[in-house]
């Protein structure tokens, strides 16, 4: 469809120009092709070919490589080093000191009484009473009946066959070498020096001083407290009432609470009433002195020894070797066996039954008595007793003491480190270039302008 297109618009084209008035516009300024020669009508050759003529020049581009280069720089590198240093300190020491105190004490003694009280009490009787019942109940019958089944059982026959297998093993050939190790030990070499230490050595100095020491006495005091008010659950007499059926049926009264008091206790306790003596105490503090000593200390220093030795190691190569062995294989073949077996069913069926029974019912009746019953109370009295008590108080003292501190601090060195960098480098090389023919490189086309006819035809 395209190239249908274009050819009916070429086709206008050529006929809005061949509409002349004149010979000269019909033949695009030519009076008609009739006059021209002949050559100039031939074939001026492939127009592709001449399209692709063109000739291969080379230019000189510059290419930037960049190259690893190794160079070699100081690092400084930090060693920590851990020394101990001496620390004098004080300690404070506490020791405990118990002191004899006398106090009285209220022992309270409790005794058990008890009284008579008459009091009447209504007692149940209860009776047990039987009445006959008749009942209707379905009572099941089970009947055990057989019926034959037919199945079909597969059953396997197993055979046993063999058939040859080979295998291939590869046998390990084991073989001893020696080679020359050279190895660098280090020996130690030992040297005592001495370097100078302070210590600090505590001396005691004894002052006296008045303090007022609080040395009051206990007194007792006597308190009476009420008892608490207990809630107390209290049950009024029951009734009797005939109920639907004639029988009697027992209706509990009311329960309501009713609060009671407990007695009292009488509580003894005592009361500290202060007083402020005056006591002279002697008081030690330390004075600090400093002193000097040369302490001994060791160091080991290594020294590289190098040594030859010979080493064994073992080298392996393996050996193929075929080998055959007889490898067992079951079959199995299914044989169908038809069988027959018995299988019990149960059938049920309901038989009604009237049975009697005997139903149980209580009666009750109630029965006054008067009892009488011993109630405990409880008495108390207080007897005073004298107790001693040892009354704990601390002592402090203080103690010099030397610790050693671990102290860390960092010592540097240089270290040579080798460290990588990419340095440009140039490179020229020639790159082929395409590049279109000048005018005088192409050969003339022999393709002449039209010439224009001057005679008529």
């Amino acid at each position: 469809m395209k190239h249908t297109f274009w050819i009916s618009v070429a086709a206008g084209l050529l006929l809005v120009v061949c509409d002349g008035t004149t010979a000269e516009a019909g033949y695009c300024g030519a009076a008609n092709y009739s006059c021209c020669p002949a050559s100039c009508c031939a074939p001026s050759g492939d127009y592709c070919a001449a399209k692709t003529n063109c000739c291969t020049c080379y230019k000189m581009v510059q290419e930037v490589h960049w190259d690893k280069q190794e160079y070699t720089c100081c690092k400084t590198v930090y060693d920590t080093i851990c020394e101990k240093k001496p620390v004098t300190c004080v300690r404070n020491v506490y020791e405990t000191h118990y002191r004899d105190c006398c106090y009285t004490v209220c022992k309270p003694v409790y005794k058990t009484c008890y009284r008579e009280v008459c009091c009447q009490v209504r007692r149940p009787v209860y009776n047990t009473c039987y009445r006959e019942v008749c009942c209707k109940v379905c009572k099941p019958v089970y009947d055990t009946c057989y019926r034959d089944v037919c199945y079909t059982v597969c059953k396997p026959v197993y055979n046993t066959c063999y058939r040859d297998c080979c295998y291939t093993v590869c046998k390990p050939v084991y073989k001893t070498c020696y080679r020359d190790v050279c190895c660098t030990t280090y020996k130690r070499e030992y040297e005592t020096r001495y370097r100078d230490c302070c210590y600090t050595v505590c001396k005691p100095v004894h002052t006296t001083k008045t303090i007022d020491v609080c040395c009051g006495e206990w007194k007792t005091v006597t308190e009476h407290c009420p008892g608490p008010v207990v809630c107390k659950c209290v049950c009024d007499p029951g009734t009797w009432e005939m109920d639907c059926s004639g029988c009697c049926v027992y209706k509990p009264g009311c329960c309501r609470m009713v609060k009671e008091q407990c007695p009292g206790t009488t509580i003894c306790r005592k009361i500290w009433c202060p007083k402020v003596c005056k006591k002279t105490i002697t008081c030690t503090h330390y004075v600090t002195e400093c002193k000097h000593c040369r302490v001994p200390y060791t160091c080991v220093k290594c020294i590289p020894v190098c040594t030859t030795k010979r080493v064994p190691y073992t080298t392996c190569h393996y050996v193929r070797e075929c080998k055959t062995c007889r490898v067992p294989y079951t079959t199995c073949t299914m044989v169908r066996q038809c069988c027959k077996k018995r299988v019990a069913y149960r059938t049920c069926r309901m038989v009604t039954q009237c049975i009697k029974k005997k139903v149980p019912y209580t009666t009750c009746t109630y029965k006054c008595e008067c009892i009488k019953k011993k109630i405990p109370y409880t008495t108390c009295h207080y007897v005073r007793q004298c107790c001693t008590k040892k009354v704990p108080y601390c002592v402090c003292k203080q103690v010099c003491e030397t610790k050693y501190v671990t102290c860390t601090r960092c010592v540097p060195r240089q270290v040579q480190v080798k460290c990588t960098r990419c340095v440009p480098r140039v490179c020229c090389k020639m790159v082929p270039v395409q590049v279109a023919c000048d005018p005088g490189c192409c050969a003339p086309s022999d393709c002449a302008a039209p010439q224009t006819c001057c005679e008529s035809k």
